[in-house]
């Protein structure tokens, strides 16, 4: 039975892959890892995602406070994203993630 997104699996690693779960997550996080990002700036290093779902995903990341969202006080209004303290802490596991993933990706070319 799959676990709601409203309720928390005591599982850790359920409760780990509620945090990263999603199309983008992944790939957000990584683009931040090097430094805070304008919305836009985001955006564009992000090929083919929408601005829908980017500012869907920050605002959870953000709720779960893997994100810091600081607003510029800027004629227009400059909103920049920043991975926090604690979400610092998902870098070296995305690191992980990102290995084993080119290693499946090479597995399954070379099955092709």
């Amino acid at each position: 039975m799959a676990v709601s997104k409203k309720e928390l699996s005591q599982c850790p690693i359920d409760a780990m892959l509620s945090v990263i779960d999603g199309r983008w997550k992944g790939t957000i996080l990584w683009r931040l890892s090097e430094g805070p990002l304008r919305t836009s700036e985001l955006r564009r290093s992000i090929p083919g995602i929408t601005e829908r779902m980017l500012i869907r995903h920050l605002q959870e990341l953000a709720q779960d406070g893997i994100v810091i969202r600081r607003q510029e006080k800027a004629m227009p209004p400059c909103v920049r994203y920043s991975i926090s303290r604690y979400g610092m802490t998902l870098v070296p596991v995305l690191e992980i993630i990102c290995t084993w993933g080119r290693n499946h990706l090479r597995l399954l070319n070379k099955a092709k």
